[in-house]
């Protein structure tokens, strides 16, 4: 079984969308758990504000498997391919971890994003505190507690799954 970590945002019926894909992930990962919610301003273009989390499981699917879910999940909720990728998202699922996989394809694996934005970062190190990261051998936690919390502005929000 592997230990996955996803990254859900969505700026376009972020609520709807985020719950959608909650629900939709929870029948293939029955096992999976969910940081807080979190709403940030856009990053890398003007746009509404993006809801946010992270949500982890564990999972017997292969890597390419997971990758290849996510993106059909996307689809089924209105992510284009052909969508830019500074732009409104319906829904964005990226992997950040599976296991302590280090690669390029089918996913940059660990995420670049992970230590650079806080939208990942915070509900990563929330849920995933001890989880040590395969790249620089640190934990969640220790990269959040060192991570500059003046570059990004981000706060919980009231979101119910059930």
């Amino acid at each position: 079984m592997a230990d996955i970590f996803i990254s859900i945002g969505s700026n376009v019926d972020k609520e709807s969308n985020i719950v959608s894909s909650i629900k939709i992930l929870q029948t293939y990962f029955p096992n999976l758990f969910c940081s807080a919610v979190f709403e940030s301003e856009s990053v890398g273009f003007n746009g509404h504000n993006f809801y946010n989390l992270v949500a982890g499981a564990k999972t017997d699917m292969s890597l390419e498997g997971v990758c290849s879910l996510l993106k059909q999940i996307e689809r089924d909720n209105g992510r284009l391919p052909s969508d830019k990728k500074f732009s409104p998202r319906t829904l964005d699922l990226d992997l950040l971890f599976f296991d302590d996989v280090i690669c390029d394809s089918p996913a940059q694996l660990p995420r670049d994003e992970i230590t650079k934005n806080a939208f990942v970062l915070w509900p990563l190190a929330e849920i995933a505190p001890e989880f040590i990261h395969p790249v620089n051998n640190r934990s969640m936690s220790e990269i959040w507690q060192e991570y500059d919390k003046t570059q990004q502005k981000l706060w919980k929000v009231e979101l119910s799954f059930k």
